[in-house]
């Protein structure tokens, strides 16, 4: 099974120079815990409601100032829509990553994929709880 047949597709980005303030609404609003960051349409980073938190907030910077720049994740691990939903449970594991942003093959940002994702799947479930069970070591 490929990755495209199970991924989320409906992906809301950020922008590097958004606050964080306007990236903490986006996540709240959108129910979610991490936010790709795209420069035009290239991803260039992930942001979390624990980057916003842990390397802003606690430090006492103001999210109002503060920019996702600041505070994302710039070291860019990704799978590629095209793969199998094996490789990437594996990467999932190996990077203990419970979200992995999906690419194509001209690396555009196309989905989300994430371990309820990987549970739908029709041999997901034992995909997941391995990939849990590397992330959560």
């Amino acid at each position: 099974m490929k990755v495209s047949e199970v991924m989320t597709s409906d992906v809301t980005c950020t922008r590097p120079h958004a606050t964080l303030h306007q990236a903490a609404e986006r996540i709240k609003t959108l129910d979610v815990g991490s936010l790709p960051v795209c420069q035009e349409d290239q991803l260039v980073g992930m942001v979390t409601d624990r980057d916003i938190v842990v390397r802003s907030v606690a430090d006492g910077h103001d999210p109002e100032t503060d920019r996702v720049t600041d505070v994302m994740t710039n070291e860019l691990i990704y799978c590629f829509e095209d793969e199998d939903v094996e490789r990437t449970a594996f990467l999932m594991k190996e990077k203990q990553i419970r979200r992995l942003p999906v690419l194509n093959r001209d690396k555009r940002l196309v989905g989300i994929i994430s371990l309820g994702d990987l549970a739908v799947a029709t041999y997901g479930e034992q995909l997941a709880e391995e990939a849990l069970e590397g992330i959560s070591e």
